[in-house]
Formats: structure tokens, sequence, C-alpha cells
């Protein structure tokens, strides 16, 4: 559909909705958004300065400083005022400096691969003998002590590699609009998992005192993704692309063992699966590797922060809109769709609105969270100190005067709706105004909530705290946490349908006479 035309489509559809109150909504402001959001567009130019520029932005690494600095001052000349930067805690950073492997027996053969983050440093380039090795227990490390010393470990089984099948790029379709706008089926009583941490740090300190050289895995068997609803996996696409596509994990402590561990590295399943059938045929593998880490220690400021900007409100500028991403990435390739992504389109919707010269009621609020790889903190740590204390149990002033949070962190597909989060009494408001999105594919009301991302640290806490549905694409196939995530995935047209639509919820948010309703008043 050409803009000319969809621009009319829009204007037809800008009509009066009663149950949103006949001042709140200024609807030259909603077109104008449009307008500028979907013709004049700077969303993909951030996305390339965020990735290609300044990606991996791991936590405590110098990369994500520099990226900081870049967009608090593209921000500040966009318009966006009272532009800050909030510390907190998170311990000690850590980067990649050099890696290469290879194996060199029976033939030269260069490895796909990356080391996990917070892993050590080898020797130099080392040259060693590989051997597999089946530790699931305890009782297991007996049966390898002594034989371990300067040998390469491959410590998982062969994993088989699947034909490339189904739906590997996720669009969502009819049936899968309709299956996220029903409710959640009810959850069975809840099971707790056992945890194998105490065995991994058993085998973590094995290794070490037995001194192995290395250890290379192949990843693991499924890959869990952020924003996942719960309830359903609403056929999500599971299967992984392989074909050299690596899905790193961390190799190490953030605690006072930080770097007390033998160097780690995952490397491409077939390259891996190779090795393992050279070994079973008696065929001895040799490889050689370099891996060249740095720790960064945490000084006074702290190693973590979040980046925090505002447009203000008239009327009703002591409450507040937000709007958020997690700035922050995984350190195996530049974090393109986790999440540039989310964090250019909500940059961008702060652009457009000044560019349109939007008058808020209520004060927008835009906030870029660090260490959401983690386990949020970047967003407990703001919601802590702004909202709810929970070592005191009490809720903050500024608690009552948030309107609602709305997150985009799963990856470059277009918005399709919103997740509700069980906060029923609200779907009638997102109705209205997806009637006038249509026109950009925004159709869905999911009733479900959802987890794993930065609007749960607000939903804990009783606050309106929304994640918007997307359409996932290669994000669960290919990029997420993987070594593909980078600017070649990002899609142009999703993302400036992404940027408008999260520019028009946080708009609507601001004009209302009132707040969004909460699904409960709640204390920490």
């Amino acid at each position: 559909m050409s803009r000319s035309r969809c621009l009319a489509l829009t204007i037809g559809l800008l009509v009066f909705h009663p149950t949103l109150g006949a001042q709140e909504i200024n609807r030259e402001t909603v077109m104008a958004i449009k307008e500028e959001g979907l013709n004049r567009s700077q969303v993909m130019n951030t996305v390339a300065w965020l990735s290609d520029v300044y990606g991996p932005r791991l936590t405590g690494s110098r990369a994500i400083e520099d990226a900081k600095v870049w967009a608090m001052d593209r921000l500040r000349k966009w318009g966006v005022v009272n532009v800050h930067e909030e510390r907190f805690a998170f311990g000690p950073g850590w980067s990649l400096e050099r890696f290469h492997a290879h194996m060199i027996q029976p033939q030269v053969m260069p490895i796909i691969g990356h080391p996990k983050s917070w892993t050590s440093s080898t020797d130099g380039t080392v040259k060693a003998e590989v051997i597999q090795v089946d530790i699931r227990t305890a009782s297991d490390l007996d049966r390898y002590r002594g034989t371990l010393s300067g040998k390469i470990v491959l410590p998982q089984p062969l994993r088989q590699v699947k034909m490339l099948d189904g739906a590997l790029v996720l669009r969502m379709d009819d049936a899968l609009l309709a299956e996220a706008s029903r409710p959640a089926p009810l959850l069975q009583s809840s099971q707790v998992r056992p945890s194998g941490q105490l065995v991994s740090d058993l085998i973590r300190r094995f290794y070490l005192e037995e001194g192995v050289v290395a250890v290379l895995d192949r990843g693991s068997d499924a890959t869990v993704v952020s924003g996942a609803p719960l309830g359903s996996d609403l056929a999500w696409p599971t299967q992984r692309t392989d074909g050299g596509t690596v899905f790193v994990g961390r190799g190490g402590p953030r605690d006072e063992n930080i770097g007390k561990v033998v160097p780690a590295a995952t490397i491409a399943v077939e390259h891996y699966n190779r090795m393992v059938r050279l070994l079973d045929l008696g065929v001895r593998v040799g490889v050689e590797i370099n891996i060249q880490t740095r720790f960064h220690e945490e000084d006074e400021r702290l190693n973590g922060f979040n980046i925090i900007g505002e447009i203000p409100g008239s009327d009703l500028a002591d409450e507040v809109v937000m709007l958020g991403a997690h700035f922050d990435s995984t350190h195996a390739s530049t974090g393109a769709t986790d999440n540039a992504t989310g964090v250019a389109a909500m940059m961008e919707a702060l652009r457009i609105l000044r560019a349109v010269d939007a008058q808020p009621r209520r004060t927008i609020r835009i906030a870029l969270w660090g260490g959401e790889e983690q386990g949020l903190l970047g967003s407990l740590a703001y919601v802590r100190k702004h909202f709810c204390d929970p070592v005191t149990m009490g809720l903050k002033p500024a608690h009552k005067s948030l309107s609602a949070y709305y997150n985009i962190d799963n990856g470059a597909g277009r918005i399709r709706g919103i997740w509700l989060q069980a906060n029923t009494a609200v779907a009638p408001i997102f109705e209205q105004w997806i009637k006038d999105l249509g026109d950009l594919g925004v159709s869905t009301i999911g009733r479900r909530a959802t987890r794993g991302t930065d609007h749960v640290s607000f939903d804990r806490i009783g606050l309106p705290g929304f994640q918007f549905m997307q359409d996932r694409l290669e994000y669960n196939s290919r990029t997420h946490h993987s070594n593909m995530d980078f600017f070649d995935r990002v899609q142009s047209d999703d993302m400036l349908q992404m940027s408008v639509v999260a520019a028009i919820f946080a708009y609507n948010t601001a004009m209302r006479d009132k707040q969004l309703p909460r699904k409960y008043d709640s204390g920490c």
C-alpha cells in the first residue's frame, strides 16, 4: 500500500470514540504522528549506530558506555529534556579482546564459535587434544579424575541437526492472532524444576582443579525466548536455524569467583558433532584456540546504568507515561534485534512527538535499561528507587503518578497488538485505540500475561506494565542471543510501524482525562 493511500485511510479511520472523551485526543496530532513516522523516519539510522558502531552493548563494558553517550546526545538534539543516567550496582564487567579456534588434527578446519561471557583467557594460543566427557552427577567426576590435564573438553553428546523446515520466520496469521486474543488456559499447580546449578558449580571447579585447557560446547538443546506468553506457546517456532548460528550463553560468575573458570566457548553444532564423531571412530582430534578477555572492575560510579529522558506534560505534568526498552545486549553479536530495535523504536517515538510538536497533558518519559540480560536489573533498580522499596514494603509517592509503562523487546517485527498482562479493565480502552491503527496492521488484544522482559518489573508492584505483541520474524529461530543478531536481520518497514504505534500509544495515554486502570492496588 502506498503511503499516500495509507494516510488517506488513516484520516478516514480517525472518528470520534465516546469512551475516550471529546477533548482527550487531538486527531490532527495523531495523523501528524503517522505522517512524520512513515515519511521522515530516522529509526534505521539509530539501529545502525547502536548495532554496527557500538554493539555488542554488554552491561559493564566500554562499548555500552560509549553507546550511552551517543544515545543521550541524540535524544537532546531531538528536544528531549532532563536526559540523564541513573547508575546502579552491577558488579564487574567483561569484554572480549580476541578469539580464534581451529581443529588442527586430523585436518585443519576453522571453527565457527564465540567465547561465553565472563569467561577467562587461555594462556595465549594453545594447542591441545580434545576429549569428550559425560558428567551428569557429582559421582561421575571420579571417572575422569587425573585424565583431563592439558585437554580441551567436549561436555555434551552429539545433537541431531534437523533440516530447515516449518515457521522459521514468524509473521502472525489470523489463527495465531485469534489464539493470542483468547484467555490463557488455567495453569496447573506450579512445579519447581530441580536446579542443576550446584552440579554445574562442582563441575566448573573440577575442570579448573584438573587443569583443563578449555571447554567447548554446542549450546543448549532449546531456546528460551523473552516475552513468551504465559499459558501457551502460541505455536512460536522452536527449531533453530543452525548452519553456523551459535546461541552463546554466560561462561562464568560475576561474584567473588569471577575469572575462576576454565576458558569456555560455544561452537557451531555441525563442527562440534564432527569432532564427537571422529572421537567415536577412535580418531585423535586436536584443536588450536586463543581466547583473550578483560574484566572491568566496578568503580565508585557503579557499572550499571539506565538512560532517562522526558517530554514535559502540561496540565497533568506530574503524572507520567513511560516508554522503555533494554539498552544492553548479549555479547556474541551487535545486538540488533535484541534490542537495538526496541531502543530505536522508543527513541524514534519521542523524536516523532517532538517533531510534530505534540503537547501531551502527562509527561512522557523514556527509559532505556541496563542489565536486562542478567535479570531485569536496570528496571528493577529503577522501580525500587522511584516506585516501591521492597525492603520497607512501602509504596513511594511516584507510584500513584504512573499511568502506564510500554515495552518493546521481541525483535524487529511490526506490532500486531498488545498483551493485557491480565489487566482486563484496560481492554476496552486499548480496543478503541487499535481501531485507529488497523491501517498499520494492529488488530489484537492479547488476553494473556507475558514474561521475561522489563514490563514485569512494573507489573510486579501493581503498576500498569505492558509488552507490545510483535511478529517474531527470525527472533526465535535465528537472532535471539546468537552470533547472527546483526543489522541485516532488521526490517525497515516494520521498524517504521513500531515507532509510530509506540508514539500513538504514549500520546493517547498522556491525553486521557484519567490514568489507565490498574488491575489491583498493591504494596511491594
